[in-house]
């Protein structure tokens, strides 16, 4: 689809024959095979695919830590999620910032893990598509925080999950079907609100985080509607790209934080 007029053309078209517009590649379709690990990951997917790969190890390395206080894969204790960075009121009122965005990679039960990788590949390789990387990386890890500032002020119990991300994730396709005014961007918003209002009304169930969902909803709506699509402007992919640079960096230090605590622990 051109990004200028809309209008349907073929994947060999550099110029759009209706409004000669230059149509470049997908995000995703510019990345040389290497970034990809040698094509053991799809392209399409690649930034969603190492999300679920570090969701994934982190869950792993939670179960064989709580196994040593007879914690079992199915439910993790509350200990252990605790000290890896869960979203904790009283430690994060001490200071523990980093805990609002390593709790979007943890989980507290092979359930949840399972049914969280699953809409997030879901769902993700969409978002990492339409948004390309760069966007896509920012809006996950914005909404992931705000959907926890969220909870911390509604909902002040441990909480851990991906979900506010991936309400994130939602909330930038609505918005997206929002800024684009045509049959496209319609059906976009149509599909996705249902989303929205699937999982919001599932927010309902007990031990739920609903206010993380809509936290993760609200934060992924706007981050999308200011990022827009992919554009031509060398400018502006270059500010998305340093700004995904400095949301990887911060993600780390609070990846590096989480880690001290864990070995002052021991």
């Amino acid at each position: 689809m051109c990004p200028q007029c809309r209008a349907f053309i073929t994947t060999d078209d550099k110029i759009c024959p209706y409004c000669n517009t230059a149509v470049g590649p997908k995000p995703y379709v510019s990345r040389a095979p290497s970034d990809a690990l040698g094509g053991l990951i799809p392209h399409a997917r690649f930034i969603t695919v190492l999300i679920v790969l570090v969701n994934t190890g982190l869950y792993i390395a939670t179960v064989l830590y709580s196994m040593r206080s007879g914690g079992t894969a199915l439910d993790l204790d509350g200990r252990t999620l605790v000290e890896f960075g869960a979203k904790y009121g009283p430690a994060i009122a001490a200071g523990q910032w980093w805990r609002l965005i390593t709790a979007g990679f943890l989980h507290g039960g092979v359930l949840h893990i399972l049914m969280n990788m699953w809409v997030l590949f879901d769902i993700g390789g969409q978002v990492e598509e339409s948004y390309g990387g760069a966007r896509y990386l920012v809006i996950y890890s914005l909404s992931n925080v705000t959907g926890f500032l969220t909870s911390l002020y509604l909902l002040p119990a441990l909480s851990v999950g991906a979900s506010a991300a991936i309400f994130g994730l939602i909330g930038a396709m609505i918005a997206m079907g929002v800024r684009e005014r045509s049959s496209y961007g319609a059906a976009v918003r149509k599909v996705y609100m249902r989303w929205a209002i699937y999982g919001l009304v599932l927010s309902v169930i007990p031990g739920t985080d609903w206010a993380a969902h809509v936290g993760g909803l609200a934060g992924g709506f706007v981050m999308g509607f200011l990022a827009g699509m992919p554009t031509q402007s060398s400018v502006m992919e270059r500010f998305w790209q340093v700004a995904a640079g400095i949301t990887l960096a911060v993600t780390g230090l609070a990846f590096f934080d989480m880690i001290s605590g864990l070995v002052l622990v021991k």
